[in-house]
């Protein structure tokens, strides 16, 4: 087994339904069994479309910028920012939302792979 090096510009594939810039760089199909990691740029205005992973949590570390991590299934929202992680346990309908401004940029992704969620975004696992 060798170490991969990836860099952010060379993802193995999008994931329009994260973002109109989300790109999917370790995972299944990529040899990575047991996690996932996304590099995610969200514009001002822009957010995911609520959804939730069943049997998986989700994790998104804040590289620049700020947002709000909404909480679909309460209603709560929470203000996150750079350098701060949101943590989303399985089941919970949720989106990241740039709503305050500011464009994010982050890195995350749900552990173990939703792999229904790949299989809709087209990647072959």
């Amino acid at each position: 087994m060798a170490i991969k090096v990836i860099h952010r510009d060379q993802p193995a594939a999008r994931v329009p339904m994260i973002s109109k810039d989300a790109r999917f760089l370790v995972g299944p199909g990529t040899g990575a069994h047991a996690i996932t990691m996304n590099y995610v740029i969200l514009e001002p205005g822009e957010g995911n479309i609520p959804h939730s992973h069943p049997e998986s949590e989700d994790v998104v570390f804040a590289i620049g910028g700020e947002g709000s991590a909404e909480n679909h299934s309460t209603g709560q929202s929470s203000t996150f920012h750079a350098g701060e992680t949101v943590f989303i346990p399985p089941g919970v309908v949720h989106a990241i939302v740039a709503n305050r401004g500011q464009r994010i940029e982050s890195v995350g992704g749900p552990t173990p792979p939703d792999l229904n969620m790949l299989r809709r975004a087209g990647i072959e696992i």
